[in-house]
């Protein structure tokens, strides 16, 4: 019995070893949480098309929309950990989401293999352009003269520029109102229109708006200035200290994928954070590239749960 036990798990590791040499053999799935055409989708697609010339595979965007990303990372950690399905992952849902969402029925530092971090991105806060705010000190000085004066839009409860909003009040001290819309874009219609008074956005989005004289960019939320932005100012230059929020794209899988699978997807991921071209579509899209291995996304997602988790009690933000 014992020897027939052995065989078979030297057939088990043989057969595994066999299929990460040969990996990818196949098609490989790339699910992304939302739906087409938005920000996510689309960095998801260019990323998509690198990543398959690297493996030599077709690499077939999969879109599993709602819940902020928790319904595409469900189906992930239940996929079968032979690297065929994988998450093209926005921060949110793994730092936010699963703090805010009662229904969850992941866990993001237990149940997915982490492959690394692709890009960062940077939010902008937008104010409405006749609102008499200059700058960040000015907007939460306002904020606190006029108590029920300043509201912020979002693209829903839990999104992560209602968590960036939440943020700047509690470090200003004050109180802003909450208005949660469905989506980016009716939130910026009502920015544009002067219902609500500001929003964070991501970069690559609110980059023709602001071209366009539609709104007024305060401040970015990264530690240094965008390239895509370079005369906005930071939060950090406007006043808010320690404010440095990068939001990011990465790619995971379920839990307990083959090492020699991993490892092959992270030497993907640095030959395409290598190449010119995809460096500058990125760039383009207000990315700024930042390629790591497991270990640096990890971390980051652990920080980010702590950082949020003290946000999220203070504000006492739940939904089921």
């Amino acid at each position: 019995m014992k020897r027939w036990m052995m065989a078979g798990m030297l057939l088990a590791l043989v057969q595994g070893a066999a299929m990460a040499d040969n990996y990818p053999a196949r098609p490989v799935k790339l699910i992304v949480g939302y739906a087409p055409g938005g920000p996510v989708d689309t960095a998801a697609r260019i990323y998509a098309d690198y990543l398959g010339r690297t493996l030599k595979q077709p690499v077939v965007v999969d879109n599993r929309a709602g819940a902020s990303g928790a319904i595409a990372a469900d189906l992930t950690a239940k996929a079968t950990p032979d690297g065929y399905t994988l998450y093209f992952v926005a921060s949110p849902t793994m730092t936010m989401t699963p703090l805010i969402q009662k229904s969850v029925n992941f866990n993001p530092t237990k149940d997915f293999t982490y492959i690394g971090l692709i890009t960062d991105y940077t939010n902008v806060l937008l104010i409405n352009k006749d609102f008499p705010a200059k700058d960040v000190t000015e907007l939460v000085e306002y904020a606190r003269k006029h108590p029920e004066g300043v509201s912020f839009g979002s693209a829903g409860v839990g999104a992560s520029n209602h968590l960036s909003a939440e943020l700047l009040a509690q470090m200003g001290g004050v109180k802003m109102l909450h208005v949660p819309y469905k989506g980016n874009s009716p939130a910026m219609a009502d920015v544009i229109g002067g219902k609500v008074t500001f929003m964070f956005d991501i970069t690559g989005t609110a980059i023709g708006h602001i071209q366009g004289g539609k709104v007024r960019a305060l401040a970015v939320t990264s530690k240094t200035r965008n390239a895509a932005l370079p005369t906005v100012p930071t939060m950090i230059e406007s006043g808010m200290k320690n404010y440095d929020l990068t939001g990011w794209y990465a790619l995971i899988g379920p839990q307990k994928l083959p090492a020699d699978v991993v490892d092959k997807l992270v030497k993907a991921q640095k030959s395409i954070g290598d190449d010119p071209a995809f460096k500058q579509r990125m760039t383009q899209g207000g990315y700024d590239l930042d390629i790591t291995g497991p270990k640096p996304l990890g971390e980051r997602i652990q920080r980010e749960l702590k950082l949020w988790g003290g946000v999220v009690k203070t504000a006492n933000i739940q939904v089921d």
